[in-house]
Order: C-alpha cells, then structure tokens, then sequence
C-alpha cells in the first residue's frame, strides 16, 4: 500500500512542477553598488559595495535568487582599556584605542517575490525578498599605544582574522522599466547574524556585525 501511495501522489508532483515552470519567463542578471551600515553598538561604520545577483522567475511574480557581494573597509575606533594582569604591575590600567577595519563577502539565496507588477511588467515593480546567507569577514586591529600582552589583559586583540557568520536576508526593493528588458531598481537590505562564532579580534561578536544597505542598480530580463 505505500508503494502504491507514491505512485498515486507522483502525478500529483509531476501536475505541481509543470504549473510552475509552464509560466517560467526567463532568469535576470543584475549588479547594485550600495552603502552599508553597520549598526551595532561599538562596532558601528559606513562602508561601500557592490552586488552580483541571479535571478530564476519560476512564474512572472516568484522566483529564486543568488548573490554574492563584498564591502570595502569599515573603520571605527574604540576606546578600550589594558589591565594588569600582577598586582604588583604599574599602572594597573592602560587606556588605549583599538582601530578597526572591517570588510566582508557574502553569498545569499532566497525567495524573491512581487508585491506589485512582475518581473516582466513595463511599469514600476515593488518586490521583496527573503533568504539564507554565509558572510565570510576579515578585521584588522592596531592598538594605539602597543600593549604589552605578556604584562596586561586586553580586551580585543591586535592583528588580522577572519570570521564567519550565518546571515538571515531580508529586502524591499523598487524598480523602474527603462526600455527593452533593462530595470533600473532601488532596494533597501539588512543582513541579520544568526550564529556568534565568536572572535577575539572583535570586541563585539553577539549578532554582530549586523549590516544594512542602500542599493541601486539595473537589472536585464531574458527570456
């Protein structure tokens, strides 16, 4: 009886997947240069970057989509403390500033929907999107003054490291019809850590660096 189960609900399957892909109207490429900011407290900056995307219409208001992207540097300072890890040390405490740099690159997939239009509408399109990503991130930190860390505790780290995190991604995006098969579109982005892996290069590891963006860019339809 199981088998016959399955066989029963395989043309089920078979009616589903061809529904979908009969309204199948092409893929999309698309590039964006954006302005990120991360927000989080003691880890906050500006930075720019650029997105690569794909994108499979599977119907004209659904599809899935691929990006990978990168950020140039994002500098901040903190003003940090070194203590004495002997009682008999002096100073017991040493202020110093941790400058930071950090950048990141990050793949994404997810669901891509319109709110209003399709992908293939020659009017203005409203969509959102939502998916799963890697953010694959490098920091470097210069301690200013150096500090001994055989004679005192820091806090963060002096050097260079990579971290990784688990992203959720979420968008909303506006786009224009410019002739042809060429959209030009405006979206806004944030970039949610689902996983620490925590750093000693990064004073601030718990869902952090959380990212936001301001992009825009052209997207061209084929069929």
């Amino acid at each position: 009886m199981p088998y016959v189960k399955k066989i029963s609900a395989l043309p089920v399957a078979l009616f589903i997947a061809f529904t979908a892909f009969s309204q199948y109207t092409g893929f999309s490429i698309s590039t964006d240069v954006n302005v990120i900011r991360s927000f989080k407290e003691d880890q906050q900056y500006w930075a720019i970057g650029q997105t690569a995307y794909l994108h499979f219409h599977l119907s004209p208001k659904n599809g899935f989509y691929v990006w990978a992207g990168y950020s140039s540097d994002g500098e901040f300072t903190n003003e940090l403390t070194a203590t004495a890890k002997s009682g008999a040390t002096t100073p017991q405490d040493i202020p110093f500033n941790n400058n930071a740099a950090v950048r990141y690159k990050h793949l994404s997939m997810g669901w891509k929907r319109y709110l209003k239009g399709a992908a293939n509408s020659e009017k203005w399109n409203l969509y959102g999107y939502a998916g799963l990503g890697i953010m694959l991130g490098k920091v470097v930190n210069t301690h200013e003054p150096v500090i001994d860390t055989a004679v005192y505790s820091i806090p963060v780290y002096e050097g260079k490291a990579n971290f990784k995190r688990l992203t959720l991604d979420t968008g909303l995006g506006v786009e224009l019809h410019m002739g042809a098969n060429i959209y030009f579109y405006l979206e806004g982005r944030i970039l949610i850590p689902t996983s620490d892996y925590p750093s000693k290069y990064l004073l601030v590891n718990e869902d952090a660096p959380l990212v936001g963006s301001a992009n825009a860019g052209i997207r061209i339809l084929f069929y």
